[in-house]
């Protein structure tokens, strides 16, 4: 059990971790902008945010954090499927959760707290599949 931990945590957790924050900032500026400022949906503001760091992510993750050097529509349909069910996963389960947890907030205030606690439950699931699904070493 030790090794399985230590191969799924190893460099590539790190660099993906890099592309992961800087994706994230980028995220959240779209995200929040779109929600606060130009005051489109919940669903839009996060679904948004995913589809444009999710282009640049599947590079960075490719040839930065996983090396890898096949097929490339296979994994874009993989990593493109992986997404999608992380996305519906993570946020689907913030929303409702901020919701009982924060029931006396303002709607701002909770969707805004959902989207948080849904950006790192996407992060850590995406991660997985991306590891184990997506880039996996042959």
């Amino acid at each position: 059990m030790k090794e399985f931990f230590r191969k799924l945590f190893d460099w590539s957790f790190f660099r993906f971790a890099i592309v992961g924050g800087v994706n994230t900032l980028l995220g959240m500026a779209i995200m929040f902008g779109l929600y606060n400022l130009a005051h489109c949906s919940y669903w839009l503001s996060s679904a948004a945010n995913y589809v444009i760091t999710s282009i640049i992510s599947f590079f960075l993750n490719k040839y930065f954090t996983f090396r890898s050097r096949t097929d490339t529509p296979r994994q874009a349909l993989r990593f493109a499927l992986n997404i999608a069910v992380c996305y519906l996963i993570a946020y689907g389960l913030a929303k409702p959760l901020t919701l009982r947890l924060l029931s006396g907030v303002s709607v701002t205030a909770r969707d805004n707290v959902a989207m948080l606690v849904g950006m790192v439950l996407f992060s850590l699931l995406n991660y997985l599949g991306q590891r184990v699904l997506v880039f996996k070493k042959d």
